[in-house]
């Protein structure tokens, strides 16, 4: 990884960490990770509204970090890269190493 980015790579890369960057999103992810989830069962998890849920989980579809599915009025949402697991632990961890003072 000598050779700079170039700019569609880095857009790619900085839409993923945007994803990533909103404390709603993680918290979505973190239930996400155990398995698919609807809406509702997020909204109460979080304690989040239903809508601000749906809008959140509306850019993480966009992005590509979940799909979703529809069962009657539930629609069910479910991690669909197998990289954010990673990403999110990662960024986890990294957090704890901050918190522990380095």
């Amino acid at each position: 990884m000598t050779e700079p980015l170039d700019l569609e790579t880095a857009q790619r890369i900085a839409s993923t960490f945007k994803g990533l960057g909103d404390g709603t999103r993680l918290r979505l992810l973190s239930i996400l990770l155990k398995g698919e989830t609807c809406v509702s069962d997020l909204a109460e998890q979080t304690g989040i509204s239903q809508s601000a849920v749906s809008h959140q989980l509306r850019t993480l579809r966009d992005l590509g970090f979940v799909s979703n599915r529809r069962d009657g009025q539930n629609i069910y949402y479910q991690i669909d890269d197998e990289h954010i697991e990673g990403l999110y632990l990662l960024a986890l961890a990294h957090s704890h190493h901050l918190q522990n003072g380095k």
